[in-house]
């Protein structure tokens, strides 16, 4: 659905590069996350796919169209729900998704049930720019499913939401995958990447440092680790044990059989982490 051979792009004339010399493949019906920082590079590459930017240097194709040749009927395959929400702060809800419906020469999904889709049922006839900077970024993404995009690119989708909206959120983003639609997710929040996303790509400075599944990357970089809580002299104690450590595998033994055990878990490296010891940079 995706493919990317050697991007690069740069805002100035100084040889500095927002993305350099990048190289990837998203296949159809599949969840991709590009994390990184802000800065990292995440931005510019989303907005080079989605036809914002420029291809300066580099072979890309989206949804089977050539990036060096314009063909604006691509759009018609493709939505995005940004960060920053962009709604049309004069217009209702319902008048801004079915002016954007408007745009496309595809058959469009209902605007009523797109907003009581993300929990804006009910406020259908509200202007947007009396709406709340979770509320537009509700509406903002409603707003990326009208044209049943076969691609989705989406940017930091459940930041700024309750938890519960949060929640409503990824399971809409679930949904339209097993109804076999590719998703671009960008972001830097590795929680809800672990949870979505089918394989990642570590951005940072703009270059890639890795591309895996989740899972891969945990077996690969993350040590397999045991939590335990135990009472030792009246007061509870807390540790965390190595299990392909010999030494703390007889610690644990030792725990167990001299202990009464409050609690006891297996733990893994979190994407977070796994990113840290990849990159040596943090998220933010």
């Amino acid at each position: 659905m995706i493919t990317v051979r050697n991007l690069s792009h740069s805002y100035s004339k100084d040889g500095k590069m927002a993305v350099n010399d990048i190289s990837f493949e998203i296949e159809r019906g599949e969840t991709f996350g590009f994390l990184g920082p802000s800065g990292a590079g995440k931005s510019t590459t989303q907005g080079v796919l989605t036809g914002l930017l420029k291809l300066q240097k580099g072979e890309v194709t989206v949804a089977g169209y050539d990036l060096n040749k314009v063909r604006n009927e691509r759009f018609n395959k493709i939505g995005v729900s940004f960060e920053q929400s962009n709604v049309y702060s004069k217009l209702t809800a319902l008048e801004n998704l079915k002016y954007f419906a408007d745009l496309f020469d595809v058959p469009t999904r209902d605007p009523h049930e797109l907003l009581a889709l993300v929990g804006l049922e009910g406020r259908e006839k509200d202007r947007a720019g009396s709406f709340s900077k979770g509320m537009k970024h509700r509406l903002t993404f409603a707003r990326s499913m009208i044209n049943r995009p076969e691609l989705w690119f989406l940017d930091e989708p459940t930041t700024g939401l309750d938890p519960a909206i949060a929640a409503t959120i990824k399971d809409i983003i679930k949904e339209e995958k097993a109804k076999g639609t590719t998703t671009f997710l960008t972001t830097h929040n590795m929680y809800i990447a672990d949870e979505l996303c089918d394989r990642v790509a570590f951005i940072i400075d703009g270059e890639i440092r890795l591309i895996d599944t989740p899972r891969n990357l945990k077996q690969r970089f993350g040590q397999k680790l045991i939590e335990v809580e135990y009472i030792a002299d009246s007061r509870p104690v807390k540790e965390t044990l190595k299990t392909i450590d010999d030494g703390d595998r007889r610690k644990l033994a030792g725990i167990v059989t001299s202990y009464d055990i409050v609690t006891m878990h297996s733990k893994e490296a979190t994407l977070e982490e796994i990113f840290i010891q990849v990159t040596g940079r943090g998220l933010l």
